[in-house]
């Protein structure tokens, strides 16, 4: 059993694309990276229009989003990568980076949500994800700088407020 550090920062570790190959969190090391489990079939999936319109609006100050797909919330991502893929591409025109289906909760969470869930929101709430489209938001220096419930929608006062502030 390995220990996971939980204060490096969460784009330390390895998790594969959603199509294959490693998804090189490194990459965004610099700057501002909102990290959200997405589901195809949840009651919140039409935030997937939000997240684009974010990446949208900041991509060329740097910042991402970057999806994590999840089928632990009632199954409601069944779909093999590329159906994932051809549902956010061909739905939502998602442009934004998404990685492999990983559980977020349970004794088979991955790394990454590892160093995600000590992370409090605004409510003060910390540990295991609530539901689909619980969003993290790594500041420039690889930190959490902010966490927000799923039913917060992307393009809310204090998600949009809280990008802002990391890109200056």
């Amino acid at each position: 059993m390995t220990t996971t550090d939980h204060n490096g920062s969460p784009l330390d570790i390895e998790i594969g694309a959603l199509q294959g190959g490693p998804a090189n969190l490194a990459q965004f090391a610099g700057k501002a990276v909102l990290i959200v489990n997405v589901a195809s079939k949840c009651g919140l999936t039409p935030q997937y229009n939000g997240l684009e319109k974010l990446q949208e609006r900041y991509a060329e100050r740097g910042f991402t989003v970057l999806g994590v797909p999840c089928n632990q919330f009632l199954g409601q991502e069944p779909g093999t990568a590329e159906e994932i893929a051809e549902f956010c591409s061909a739905t939502y025109g998602v442009t934004f980076p998404l990685t492999e289906k990983v559980d977020v909760n349970g004794e088979g969470r991955h790394p990454l949500y590892e160093r995600l869930v000590g992370s409090a929101d605004a409510e003060g709430h910390t540990g295991d994800i609530r539901w689909n489209f619980e969003k993290f938001l790594i500041g420039r220096d690889g930190r959490v700088v902010a966490r927000f419930s799923p039913q917060t929608e992307p393009e809310s006062a204090e998600v949009v407020a809280a990008i802002e502030g990391q890109l200056g």
